[in-house]
């Protein structure tokens, strides 16, 4: 009888550490599933610029005319050097320049920080 305590004990221990992995495991998923979202959005962002850059009879979408103007505003400006030309660049190709989101990928058109950083 005692040994059957035992062995009921020790796979409710088993159980108990497999529940836990498969916890572990399920957030791992969660963020494989997340990442792999962010990679493809990242992807489709980069296939339309290699689109735009390499087909010089595309039309630009309307999200990205604000930046046009913008880069367009900051190149007549004096005084302004290659690191703005850069950033600008950047921020024409989808990526966040500002100091909250610097690098991500801008999912939601125009981010009024990096806007307000540029016109700086």
């Amino acid at each position: 009888m005692k040994d059957i305590f035992l062995r009921v004990n020790e796979l409710e221990t088993n159980l108990g550490t497999m529940h836990a992995d498969f916890g572990d495991l399920k957030l791992k998923i969660k963020d494989l599933l997340e990442e792999n979202q962010r990679l493809r959005i990242e992807n489709q962002q980069l296939r339309k610029i290699l689109k735009r850059e390499t087909d010089p009879g595309s039309t630009r979408e309307p999200s990205e005319e604000p930046a046009t103007e913008l880069r367009e505003k900051l190149s007549s400006l004096p005084g302004i050097g290659e690191g703005y030309d850069n950033l600008t660049r950047l921020y024409h190709e989808g990526f966040h320049i500002c100091n909250v989101y610097y690098g991500h990928l801008r999912m939601e058109g125009d981010c009024l920080f990096c806007l307000s950083f540029l016109s700086k």
